[in-house]
C-alpha cells in the first residue's frame, strides 16, 4: 500500500549493527541473533538486505574496529552497503536509489541504536512513502540514562509501542516480532 508507485517489493535493513555501537547493550546476542534469523530468511525467500554503516570522526571512524559490523553478522558481497554519517539513513546516501532499483516499497527494519539511528530511519522512510515495519526485538540502544534519557530497556518498549500506532494516508507502519516478520506484502 505504499505511496511509491511500481514498488511492490519489500527490503531487510540492517542498520548499525556495528562493534562499537551495539557492545554493551541490552540483550545484544539476542538481538543479534534474531537479525541473524531475519537475514537468513530474507536471503532464502530472495528479499534484497541492506547494509547500513555509520562513520563520524570520533568513534566510529572508517576502518576501526569499532566501525566494523560485528563477527556474528555477515555481508555477501551482492548485498549493498550504504555508508552514511547521519541519523537518518536515507539522508546524503545512495539509499533510496538502491531501493528504487529493487522496486521496494516496503521495508523491515532491524539494528542500532533505537533512540537515534532507527527512529531516524523509521520516520525518514515513512515520510518518503515507505511503508516501514520495525522488528520489536531486533533492534537496541546503549544506556544513556547518566545523560537523562529513561533505561535502554524503556527506550526500546516506548519505540515499539508508538511504531505499533503509526499511521498516515496511503502507507502502513507497525511492529512484528522476530517470528512474526514476513517479507510478503500483507495487502
Amino acid at each position: 500500500m505504499t505511496t511509491l508507485a511500481d514498488r511492490p517489493n519489500t527490503a531487510l535493513l540492517v542498520i548499525d549493527v556495528q562493534n562499537g555501537v551495539v557492545a554493551g547493550t541490552p540483550n545484544r546476542d539476542t538481538v543479534i541473533a534474531n537479525i541473524g534469523s531475519l537475514i537468513g530468511r530474507a536471503r532464502a525467500e530472495d528479499v534484497p538486505v541492506i547494509w547500513v554503516q555509520h562513520s563520524d570522526d570520533h568513534d566510529l571512524q572508517r576502518g576501526s574496529d569499532n566501525w566494523r559490523y560485528v563477527p556474528e553478522l555477515v555481508r555477501r558481497d551482492a548485498e549493498p552497503l550504504v555508508h552514511k554519517r547521519y541519523g537518518d539513513s536515507f539522508e546524503d546516501t545512495d539509499l533510496e536509489a538502491l531501493l528504487a532499483e529493487r522496486g521496494v516499497g516496503r521495508l523491515v527494519v532491524t539494528g542500532a541504536q533505537t533512540d537515534a539511528c532507527i527512529r531516524s530511519t523509521l520516520h525518514g522512510a515513512f515520510v518518503r512513502g515507505y511503508d516501514v515495519t520495525l522488528v520489536s526485538d531486533a533492534h537496541t540502544t546503549e544506556d544513556l540514562s547518566a545523560y537523562g534519557a529513561p533505561p535502554p530497556e524503556q527506550v526500546i518498549a516506548h519505540t515499539n509501542l508508538y511504531w505499533q500506532w503509526q499511521s498516515a494516508p496511503g502507507r502502513r507502519a507497525g511492529t512484528a516480532g522476530t517470528a512474526e516478520v514476513t517479507f510478503a506484502d500483507a495487502g
